[in-house]
């Protein structure tokens, strides 16, 4: 059940809804317009109407809706309107009238609209045009000609909506904590198809200004790279001169008048303001550049699998400010993605999006590692080499997005919970396209059985708990290559071992081989130590294989199925 609340301003506002309410809607989509409840219980019906004109009695309608407000005169609010279209979920059973006049009857009774029992509360009816939803019309005067007491009348509304899921037997939806982007409304679904596109142009906008801001080092290369992709730029300045706020359209996408149509960052979402945007470019500006050149696919991985250990030890804004971080991976990492795991990986960053918003505030100060690879990964595409460096941060992602899933949960948010969860299973997807011909060729160029047993051994004696599942991993052969080249590197091969399985648990990873592969394979790309610096690693490493961390969040975070294609 999803209710939302709109509100409209003048004399003429009650009257233009029910004349758009018993019209034929925008695409003629309107079917068998009529009340199905009112305040009084017998308000004139258009819909119901066979001995008058239809229009006529629409005046009468509108006339008694709007009468407590025309009583007041020049004292009537500016807000004259309460509008609140409530829809029924996908899959939902089709309600009956007299079920939607319940529902209309609790909605605006908990909205103080309408309290049960009060003879002097507003005016309001409710119509139904459609199978799936009905609207709510009510006018803001009292009979009594005083104003409702709606205060939170829109969550009052939604935890109403809950109640009446659980009653009438519906599609329980997950609470929200007001931090959601606004969805698309109706006449922007009908346009988009009209125009033959999937995607409205609200989501086409935020996508590509949530993009813009990953990418961005400044606020003028943010309006650049808007520009670059297609998007017209309107900012809104002071009498100062300053720039306060920005609008964003898309060329082509125009109103009745032909004008384009204009959303501002903050109706695309709260976080996409101005302000918002400039504090998360002032928090997470570049690094010095070090003098050491690293690959960005090994530091971005890196720090990504820094995430899990802040979701779970650190404070919630640091771990906010990481959530944050991670959609601006996500929402980047499509522009680099071959083509068969693209499309999935953009509907995984249009899903997460939803998780990266809570009422926390997030501290993005330990964030510009990730901020600074992933855009060093952007302006150099040819880094992606054969598709190992994105198999390698989409497996750490995964286990990043699992986190994030259970931090949501451990702090209720359920919509955030919910959207982790639908990310994971289109990441699974995009990594199968990406993972398995990676590892099937480094399976090809597995060493010697010799060799091989001398790492099993190594598995052995460092991991005698999970090297049997290891060994027995698809991804053992690709594994024992990685570990081989790491060696020809100048690398020991169970100091890297004990390395790579110091970072994490495999109680619980379907493909423990797999994301060994990955570790073994950027370690083995970095400098090789010294002896007495290996002997070193060795026994801190030895001593953290004893201590994993909270194994049970990473279950089922990776794809069941090796079977893939190469990118």
């Amino acid at each position: 059940m999803i209710p939302k609340i709109i509100l409209g301003k003048g004399g003429r506002a009650i009257r233009r809804l029910i004349g758009y309410l018993y019209g034929p809607g925008s695409a003629n989509e309107h079917t068998d317009p009529h009340l199905v409840a009112s305040w009084n219980g017998f308000a004139p019906d258009p819909g119901r109407s066979s001995h008058h004109n239809p229009k006529h009695v629409e005046g009468q309608l509108t006339a008694q809706l709007d009468q407590p407000v025309k009583m007041l005169g020049d004292k009537a609010p500016t807000t004259t309107m309460w509008h609140c279209p409530v829809r029924a979920a996908p899959g939902d059973p089709i309600l009956s009238d007299a079920q939607w006049a319940d529902i209309a009857r609790r909605i605006v009774a908990v909205a103080g609209i309408a309290p049960e029992g009060d003879q002097e509360a507003c005016r309001w009816v409710a119509v139904r045009h459609a199978e799936d939803h009905i609207h709510i019309a009510a006018t803001l005067v009292r009979q009594d000609g005083r104003r409702p007491h709606r205060d939170h009348d829109i969550r009052a509304v939604q935890r109403e909506a809950r109640k009446i899921e659980a009653d009438f037997g519906l599609r329980r939806l997950n609470p929200g904590d007001g931090t959601a982007a606004k969805r698309p409304t109706s006449k922007e679904h009908f346009k988009a198809k009209r125009q033959g596109q999937d995607t409205t142009t609200r989501e086409i906008l935020r996508t590509r200004v949530r993009r813009a801001v990953a990418a961005a080092s400044n606020e003028t290369e943010f309006f650049a790279l808007l520009e670059v992709t297609g998007v017209s730029v309107r900012p809104k300045t002071g009498p100062s001169g300053d720039v306060l706020g920005y609008s964003v359209a898309l060329p082509g996408d125009v109103n009745k008048y032909g004008e384009l149509v204009w959303f501002s960052g903050s109706t695309l979402a709260g976080d996409l303001s101005l302000p918002k945007i400039r504090h998360r470019l002032t928090d997470t500006g570049p690094e010095p550049v070090t003098a050491r050149s690293v690959d960005p696919w090994h530091q971005a991985t890196a720090a990504t699998e820094r995430i899990p250990d802040h979701l779970s030890r650190s404070s919630d804004h640091i771990a906010q400010g990481q959530l944050v971080a991670l959609g601006g991976v996500l929402d980047l990492l499509p522009l680099t993605a071959p083509a068969d795991a693209k499309g999935e990986l953009e509907q995984a960053a249009a899903v997460f999006e939803r998780a990266t918003r809570s009422r926390i505030m997030a501290d993005l100060d330990n964030t510009r590692v990730l901020r600074r690879s992933i855009q060093t990964i952007l302006r150099t595409p040819t880094t992606t080499g054969d598709g190992a460096g994105l198999a390698m941060l989409l497996d750490a992602v995964l286990i990043a997005v699992a986190f994030a899933r259970h931090w949501h949960r451990t702090h209720q948010h359920a919509q955030q919970e919910a959207a982790a969860q639908q990310t994971l299973v289109h990441l699974q997807t995009a990594y199968a396209h990406v993972a398995v011909p990676v590892l099937e060729d480094l399976a090809r160029c597995a060493p010697g059985l010799q060799t091989k047993h001398r790492y099993a051994r190594h598995l052995q004696q460092i991991i005698p708990k999970h090297a049997d599942r290891i060994l027995q991993d698809p991804a053992w052969d690709a594994l024992s290559t990685a570990l081989a080249d790491a060696e020809t590197a100048g690398h020991n091969a169970a100091t890297l071992l004990g390395q790579a399985l110091g970072q994490r648990t495999f109680a619980d990873a379907r493909n423990p081989a797999r994301t060994l592969t990955w570790r073994i394979h950027r370690l083995g790309q970095r400098h090789t130590p010294s002896p007495r610096a290996q002997a070193a690693i060795a026994r801190s490493t030895t001593r953290r294989t004893a201590a994993p961390i909270h194994p049970s969040v990473v279950t089922s975070t990776t794809p069941q199925s090796p079977h893939v294609r190469r990118r």
